[in-house]
């Protein structure tokens, strides 16, 4: 029913419903790799393939069963942790005249690139999932090629263009060659992984060597699905491995052990502790302030969810309540994700000095904000002090 009416002034009340701002999917993964036993219908070389949890797809890179090429282990290692949204991009393998891999010319395969045709191949083909399959991948790898510096490095400018993060293997014997390879590498959106894991292989019977970094890409799906894309890597069980390919000391206590000489060297390692675990939170950025895998992920989520929510905001007619409805929706927005624990805490505004009347007359209108992202617990310190004042409960 109408309002009744208010004889001499009327009362109209309005309430401004602010647009939800929803955050990005970033469970999305994004693997490239070799299947030279792949149904080339279902995977065909170079192309995009969403697997979205699907299983029976996956089988369809390993048609004789003998796991030949990186993908088919891969994607065992991925669904051991979760059935996730995945891009799959299937390269081929070259062989020399012997018949054996030829590991740089397959390297050249996975690093890709964009032919006289306007094909995008190997890793340059993520750069297309979005608008050929309507989904971005944000957790990206190559597991058992990035493991050499030169697709590690080609990987590092896909993690720039699709706002992702990717999970490299230290193709090192020991802790010490480890240390000493992390040096080559500076990318924000990455972590570097040392050493593998030891996986059962169905194909053979035995335990064989795999990069950790298809299990990484797993968990870190699982971890976005169940906990969140503020949760590290760290301290997270994992599932289905059977041991280390490199003997790891470790203690909670004793900043000495291996384990925590890595983590202070940027890398990532693993842990039986209740599982076998990924200890470390770092990347390998110079920048202290993404210095966390945390800290990238949140910047990233951030710009991505409130740049795509604006949308409809594009073209309309400037007012002030157009400006008032962008900065209150995405502070509404900053107040769901603190109040969630995704964030410390942010804001948003208006610059005066950045929107001026010229800028305005040219259509352009600047939100400022800034943001606090939730830093992991990564030193747990206690202090003892032994006191005799306890001593007189003894006699009550």
């Amino acid at each position: 029913m109408p309002a009744p009416y208010l004889h001499g002034v009327q009362v109209v009340s309005k309430v401004n419903a602010t647009r939800p701002i929803r955050s990005v999917n970033t469970a999305i993964i994004g693997i490239v790799g070799t299947a030279p036993d792949a149904d080339p219908i279902a995977f065909p070389l170079n192309t995009p393939v969403l697997v979205a949890g699907d299983r029976l797809l996956a089988g369809k890179l390993d048609t004789t069963g003998n796991k030949l090429g990186t993908l088919p282990h891969s994607l065992d290692a991925i669904f051991s942790q979760i059935a996730p949204i995945m891009v799959v991009v299937r390269v081929a393998e070259v062989k020399t005249a012997l018949g054996v891999l030829d590991v740089a010319l397959t390297q050249a395969n996975v690093i890709g690139t964009v032919t006289a045709s306007g094909q995008s191949t190997g890793m340059q083909a993520l750069l297309t999932a979005e608008s050929a399959l309507g989904v971005r991948p944000r957790i990206l790898g190559a597991p058992g090629w990035t493991n050499a510096q030169t697709v590690a490095t080609a990987m590092d400018t896909i993690t720039t263009a699709l706002r992702g993060f990717a999970y490299y293997d230290l193709a090192s014997a020991d802790v010490p060659s480890a240390i000493t390879a992390r040096a080559a590498y500076g990318n924000m959106r990455s972590m570097l992984l040392f050493p593998g894991f030891n996986v059962f292989d169905t194909a053979t019977g035995a335990l064989i060597a795999q990069p950790a970094s298809a299990t990484a890409m797993g968990l870190r799906a699982k971890l976005d699905n169940d906990v969140g894309w503020h949760k590290t890597l760290s301290n997270a069980v994992v599932n289905g491995v059977s041991g280390l390919t490199k003997p790891i000391s470790w203690s909670l206590q004793d900043p000495a052990s291996q384990a925590n000489l890595l983590n202070s060297k940027d890398i990532t390692t693993m842990i039986q502790k209740g599982g076998y675990r990924f200890w470390g939170s770092r990347t390998p950025s110079v920048d202290p302030v993404y210095a966390f895998e945390s800290a990238v992920r949140t910047g990233d989520v951030l710009a991505d969810s409130i740049a795509e929510a604006h949308l409809w905001a594009m073209d309309k007619p400037m007012s002030k309540q157009l400006f008032d409805d962008i900065v209150e929706g995405v502070n509404a927005k900053f107040r769901e994700l603190k109040a969630m624990g995704y964030i410390v805490d942010a804001k948003a505004w208006l610059n005066p000095d950045l929107n001026t009347v010229t800028t305005l007359a040219a259509g352009k209108l600047w939100v400022d904000y800034d943001y606090t992202p939730v830093p992991p617990l990564e030193q747990l310190g206690f202090n003892a002090t032994i006191t005799n004042q306890y001593l007189i409960e003894l006699i009550k």
